[in-house]
This record gives C-alpha cells, structure tokens and sequence, in this order.
C-alpha cells in the first residue's frame, strides 16, 4: 500500500482533475438536459422534433465517438480550446439525453390536471412547466439524476483516453511504474471515485426522504 501513500500527490491531481470534469459537465448537462426535456413536451411540433432527434441521436452515439470528434476534429475547426475543456463539452453532451429523459419521466408522472389547473388561472405553457410541472417531475427523479450523475463520474474515465490526466489515466502510469503493486494502484484509484459516488448516493436518499411527503 506504500505506493498508494507515495503517490499521493498524483492521485490527488487525477481526483481534481475527474471532479471538475463531473462538475462543470454535470451543471452544463442538467441545464442543456432541462432544456431538451421542456422542448419534448412543448406544443411547438418543431421543437418537439428537434429534441426528439437530438435526443436519439446523442444517447445512441458511443462517448468514445463523441470524445474522438472533440479531441481531434474540434480543434481542426479552430476552437482553440483546452482538451480539459473539450472533454467537459463532450461529456455534458453525451449526459444531457440521460438527465433530459429522466426528466420527461417525472414530468410524465405528474398528474395531468396540475396542468390543467395552472392553465385555468391564466399561466402560459411557460410558466406552467417551470412552476407547476417542472418542480414537482424533479422530485420525482431524483435517484435516476443521481445514477445519471454516477454515471458521468464514471465515464469522465473514458476522457483519459484523449489526452486528460484523470484519475484512470494516473492509475495507469502508476500500474506501469510500480509492476508489481497494480493491484493497490487500482484500490487507491476505485478510493478515490467511490469519495465522489458514496456522497452522491447519500445526497440521493437525504433528498428523496425530505421531499418524500411533498410528492
């Protein structure tokens, strides 16, 4: 376990590294996310359609594809952007179908006469989603976001591949260094993530028991 100690400097630089990248992704993700869900329901059938499309498409296209374009296409169309920060693009992406859809399940649960009753006393199609409907759907989904966000945190591990020193890349470069201790290289790299996914699960339960009584 002395390589674990050793290194902990380097493990420390991969974990920050993989937690802005679940950050800053899972932020832009929820936002874009909220977005194509509000779009899929709308009463706009061009908007409906677009989400519909964006949605298909990006959830079925596999994150190493979408991580390739950014890592070597993207730049070639002058973006001039950091691969840090083009992994964090790809990823909030990729996310966004997962949380817009988890999203549209919750709002598909919310019985169809709150809506009904928001319209009666004037709101508009707007006001009513982020008032009435959105509010209560997000209630209602909050452990599939946080397996949702579990799940991004886990594949910020597929960006090491394009040239960002995350927490799998560092794992690797120590297993390649110190031979004969993979087997404690890995147990500090699976540490590390579990500090980001154990606290989300617990933030997952709190949430679901606080507003439990709400729903």
């Amino acid at each position: 376990m002395n390589v674990i100690f050793d290194n902990l400097d380097r493990y420390f630089s991969g974990f920050v590294l993989t937690l802005q990248l679940f950050v800053v992704a899972g932020i832009a993700a929820l936002i874009i996310g909220t977005i194509i869900a509000i779009m899929r329901i709308s009463p706009v059938g061009a908007l409906r359609t677009f989400a519909t499309v964006y949605t298909e498409l990006v959830r079925n296209t596999p994150l190493t594809l979408i991580l390739f374009f950014f890592a070597f296409v993207a730049p070639q169309l002058g973006l001039g952007l950091d691969y840090k920060f083009l992994a964090m693009i790809g990823l909030s992406l990729y996310t966004s179908p997962f949380v817009a859809e988890a999203l549209r399940s919750g709002v598909n649960g919310v019985p169809i006469g709150q809506a009904e009753a928001a319209r009666s006393i004037g709101l508009g199609f707007g006001q009513t989603v982020t008032r009435v409907v959105l509010p209560q759907a997000v209630r209602m989904t909050i452990p599939p976001l946080i397996n949702v966000m579990i799940a991004l945190v886990k594949n910020t591990s597929v960006a090491g591949g394009f040239f960002v020193a995350e927490l799998v890349t560092i794992g690797k470069e120590l297993a390649n260094a110190n031979g004969n201790a993979v087997i404690p290289v890995l147990l500090g790299v699976a540490t590390f993530y579990l500090l980001i996914t154990i606290p989300l699960g617990i933030l997952a339960g709190y949430l679901e028991k606080k507003w439990a009584v709400s729903r």
